[in-house]
């Protein structure tokens, strides 16, 4: 039986805006990877790894495929509110009817969607 969810992998066509996205604006660390053949990455969240990067492979034509978005629990709605403003990273922001989690969306700079859900009690 699935236990819970691994990683995401994201295909890098700019290796370099691709790693600042996921560690400067989202805050993921970029972390320990065995030798895999091929050159890429792993990013981290709270000690594991969510995000596998590969540097090696074209972006498919079609960049979403049947996959809409990777969402993620965050913290720190201000401080990252800011971040992404720091960046000129574009987002939307809006509150979920009824429970109130402040969702966050965006695009990495591969087209990737990534939500992140941030608790209704955080202030903007």
């Amino acid at each position: 039986m699935i236990e819970g969810l691994n990683h995401f992998t994201v295909i890098a066509e700019d290796p370099a805006r691709t790693m600042a996205f996921y560690t400067q604006v989202l805050g993921l660390e970029d972390g320990w990877r065995p030798d895999l053949g091929f050159p890429g990455a792993w990013l981290y969240a709270g000690g594991r790894a969510v995000v596998h990067v590969y540097f090696d492979r074209p972006v498919p034509q079609q960049r979403a495929g049947v996959i809409d978005h990777m969402a993620f629990t965050a913290k720190g709605l201000k401080e990252t509110k800011a971040r992404f403003d720091a960046s000129g990273t574009p987002y939307e922001l809006r509150r979920q009817k009824g429970a109130g989690t402040w969702q966050l969306f965006c695009h990495d700079p591969n087209g990737a969607r990534v939500e992140l859900d941030f608790d209704a009690s955080e202030t903007t």
